[in-house]
């Protein structure tokens, strides 16, 4: 292939992907098969292999990712990224319009833009080049987050033309699409991770992995709107935008100019509605004075611009009728209540049921049977109840009651002190919670199971073949059997068989992670696995050594005690020992650097500039051990800030030497 004929299929390669990006994240309508796709990706990335003059920063081979942050840099914002003040109601909009005028004037006006709800980002732009991307933060720093925003497609990495300065400064919201972010959140229901409650949280969230390649597997998108340069290069803030749109960046095109109040005041008008019909979300309308010179003459408050506002849409309310309320039992036993409702429109979509959280928020709306209730989305994409018509409520209607029995197995429910939720304790016989235990255990971020998905769990839950994690990996010895069964067949068999081998090489801090405890997420796992480095040690551990562990609390050290006391559970590890499980972390070499602290014993304690994770190390790597409790054997106690009373009335008490981190540095 020639290179003229290698830059024209690698346009239309570009072209062609963008494309059915677009349809696959945010229409969520794909037109092609993910095979075809991928088809066409390694075309695309074998041509840009063989011409590498060709690659273009903004090619889809280049929004994969692949860069690991251990810590974000925290760099100080350069120009602050004030918020808006804002407003609910017309009149104080009329009243910001007043004050303008009598600042500066009848003759200016307004450029009105839709209010993204997302992630606020600066970028800068150094020749033409991507050279950082930094968080809103407090508004005066922002955390570096440059690797992750470049997996995002809209964002250019480098501007191909434009009368644009060598260095300047770009404004812009990173948000999610309503399509991609039910995708996305099915998906984490369906590996038993908690779903994100609006587009918005998940974006925030999803800009803070400290894995890149992870954040381009997530559909983000940008739109831009402001820019700062140490020289004006426009007039007008109208200007500036049609300029950046010629750059390369996303623009939203539904921008407005407006001559007076009035515009601006149709505009909103007409977004109240329009606004539904949208792929993102929005929660209000953002009013700009557009002339620099008047901006500047205008200025800044303490926390905001003078001559900008925000109008914010009130939540939409529904009136509906609860026919009846459900209740649902997750895997962690937890039982939360779910409305029934006459099926109505809300935000552009019908609503049917409402989370109702616990027993609380029964008690707290006086819900009665038959009521008809006031439900809203506002901010957030799961429908809540906020209130009940008292007017019309029947004549003689029962109130309703939380339940005390689990609605699947009959158990009576507990509810733990300073809890709000009731959970069913029977977590070795009620459906829910085993099916649902089984489900975490084999999913992605646990043991990665291949071919062993949820429906397939819930149908060898029905059919007798499993009943306890541990009868996963007798299913070898079934086979037969399974391969009676429909949509069973012998290929798809074998691949669940051959992922359920596989994942027995799943290191111990997996493996605890799936055992599903309560409060044990896979961070705590982790924390509990280097600490303990053996199911057995933590078997053993106490309260205090358990709670003497970084980020393992009162509560979470209290829940791991009442799981192993379960003589059931035990069991079930010692079953799952011997199918070849990990139960004991792997033991790193530790390369001594010194013996400085060879014989000292040393507790950490508290918080630290430096993570307690690098302290632990430091102090291991020069000779010195880490004790779980504080007692007469211990050398130093270790203290930062915030350290628990506790820890300090105990050691002051046995006189054990306390310490600061800089002291433990300069020991060695």
């Amino acid at each position: 292939m020639s290179f003229e004929e290698a830059k024209n299929r690698i346009a239309a390669l570009s072209a062609e992907l963008k494309e059915h990006s677009y349809k696959y994240y945010v229409l969520a309508m794909p037109s092609i098969s993910d095979f075809e796709f991928d088809k066409l990706l390694e075309e695309l990335v074998a041509l840009e292999k063989q011409f590498p003059e060709l690659v273009d920063p903004d090619s889809p081979s280049q929004n994969v990712g692949g860069y690991i942050t251990k810590e974000f840099q925290t760099v100080k914002h350069r120009w602050p990224m004030l918020s808006l003040g804002n407003t609910y109601n017309e009149q104080e909009l009329l009243d910001f319009d007043q004050r303008i005028k009598k600042a500066i004037g009848e003759n200016f006006e307004y450029v009105v833009e839709l209010k993204f709800d997302g992630l606020s980002m600066s970028l800068t732009y150094e020749n033409g080049h991507l050279a950082r991307a930094v968080t809103r933060g407090d508004g005066t720093q922002g955390d570096v987050v440059t690797e992750n925003v470049k997996t995002i497609r809209s964002i250019p990495k480098r501007l191909h033309s434009g009368d644009y300065p060598a260095d300047f400064e770009i404004r812009g919201e990173v948000f999610m699409h309503r399509k991609a972010f039910d995708r996305l959140n099915e998906e984490r229901l369906e590996n038993g991770e908690p779903a994100y409650a609006n587009p918005r949280n998940f974006a925030s969230g999803t800009i803070k992995l400290q894995d890149s390649g992870e954040v381009a597997k997530r559909p983000l998108d940008s739109f831009i709107y402001f820019l700062y340069t140490e020289r004006r290069l426009f007039d007008t803030h109208w200007e500036s935008l049609q300029a950046v749109k010629q750059w390369g960046f996303p623009v939203n095109n539904e921008s407005r100019l407006c001559s007076n109040i009035e515009q601006v005041l149709q505009f909103i008008a007409e977004w109240e509605s329009k606004r539904y019909h949208l792929s993102y979300e929005i929660d209000g309308i953002v009013i700009k004075v557009n002339n620099y010179s008047q901006q500047e003459e205008l200025g800044f408050t303490a926390k905001s611009p003078r001559w900008a506002i925000a109008y914010k849409y009130k939540a939409q309310q529904v009136e509906t009728e609860l026919q009846s309320v459900s209740y649902q039992v997750g895997r962690t036993g937890a039982v939360t209540p779910v409305a029934n409702l006459k099926p109505i429109l809300l935000a552009g979509t019908t609503v049917k049921r409402a989370t109702l959280h616990n027993a609380n928020e029964i008690v707290r709306l006086d819900l009665h049977e038959g009521d008809w209730v006031f439900v809203e989305k506002g901010g957030e994409i799961i429908p809540k109840i906020i209130g009940v018509n008292l007017q019309k409520r029947q004549a003689g209607a029962n109130p309703i009651h939380y339940i005390t029995n689990c609605p699947v197995c009959g158990t009576t429910l507990e509810r733990k002190e300073g809890e709000a939720a009731f959970y069913c304790p029977n977590d070795e016989g009620c459906a829910p919670q085993i099916v649902g235990k089984m489900q975490h255990f084999t999913g992605r971020k646990v043991m990665n199971i291949d071919g062993l998905g949820d429906e397939t769990i819930d149908t060898l839950y029905e059919r007798g073949f499993i009943r306890h994690i541990s009868d996963i990996y007798t299913l070898y010895s079934k086979a037969d059997q399974l391969k009676q069964m429909e949509r069973f067949g012998e290929k798809s068999i074998n691949n669940m068989l051959d992922g359920i081998e596989k994942s027995k090489q799943q290191p111990f801090e997996k493996v605890l992670f799936g055992l599903g405890i309560r409060y044990v997420g896979a961070t705590v796992a982790k924390k509990l696995a280097a600490y303990f480095k053996s199911v057995d040690h933590i078997i053993a551990a106490s309260f205090d050594e358990l709670n003497a562990v970084e980020e393992i609390g009162e509560r979470i050290a209290k829940s791991v005690i009442d799981y192993f006391a379960d003589a059931q559970h035990r069991e079930e590890i010692e079953t799952l020992k011997s199918l070849g499980l990990q139960f004991t972390a792997e033991e790193k070499e530790v390369v001594l650097a010194s013996e400085k602290l060879s014989g000292k014993s040393f507790i950490i304690s508290g918080t630290f500039s430096r993570s307690r994770d690098e302290l632990k190390d430091i102090i291991e790597q020069n000779g010195g051990k880490i004790l779980s409790s504080i007692s007469a054997k211990l050398d130093y106690l270790v203290a930062g800030d915030n350290m628990g009373p506790a820890k300090l009335e105990k050691a002051t008490k046995l006189n054990i030497p306390i310490i600061s981190d800089e002291d433990l540095l300069a020991m060695i």
